[in-house]
């Protein structure tokens, strides 16, 4: 795994031990990004069961401002951290040990707001849908900010509705990457 482009192009990236994680695949995540490219510039990232950090970094190298890392997994803070220092982007980083639920909590009486937030959970756990309705509930969008969701084919994505609207969906053998857009006009 290693970043695409940017600042920290072709820095490799540590992994997690074991098969609780599964990094997004280097063709995948270029993919991913060509499909966002305008979007990434000076955004401020939320990177969801961030794992090694892998999205929220490669959009770091690509010019997003900052972004915030939640993983409730205490070797996964560790090795975004380290993947962060490694690539040089720490500064812009703040890295949160949590439950994606208890951190929507936590921020909502700071009204923070993001302009992509990527979700790449466990895959056939059934959080999608959890999630999505917290991001919505708790209005952590900006307006013509976009969630990125890579998702095992055989996870349903729940009905997206207005002001949310599904911008682009493409399948990788099983993986499928997922764009919704909010746009407050509809």
């Amino acid at each position: 795994m290693r970043i695409i482009s940017g600042s920290a192009r072709g820095h490799r990236l540590k992994t997690l031990g074991g098969l609780d994680t599964r990094p997004t695949a280097d063709r995948v995540k270029e993919s991913m990004f060509n499909m966002i490219t305008g979007y990434v510039q000076e955004a401020k990232i939320l990177d969801l069961f961030a794992g090694t950090g892998n999205l929220g970094v490669e959009a770091l190298s690509r010019g997003a401002s900052q972004a915030v890392f939640v993983d409730r997994n205490a070797e996964a803070i560790k090795v975004i951290t380290d993947n962060l220092k490694h690539t040089k982007l720490i500064d812009k980083a703040r890295i949160i040990k949590s439950e994606c639920d208890t951190y929507f909590a936590s921020i909502n009486a700071q009204e923070e707001k993001f302009d992509i937030i990527f979700m790449d959970p466990p895959y056939s756990q059934e959080i999608i849908s959890p999630t999505l309705a917290q991001i919505f509930k708790w209005q952590l969008l900006n307006k013509g900010g976009i969630i990125v969701v890579e998702s095992d084919k055989e996870d349903a994505l729940p009905e997206v509705r207005p002001p949310y609207a599904i911008m682009r969906s493409k399948t990788y053998g099983r993986t499928v990457v997922t764009i919704i857009i909010k746009d407050d006009d509809k």
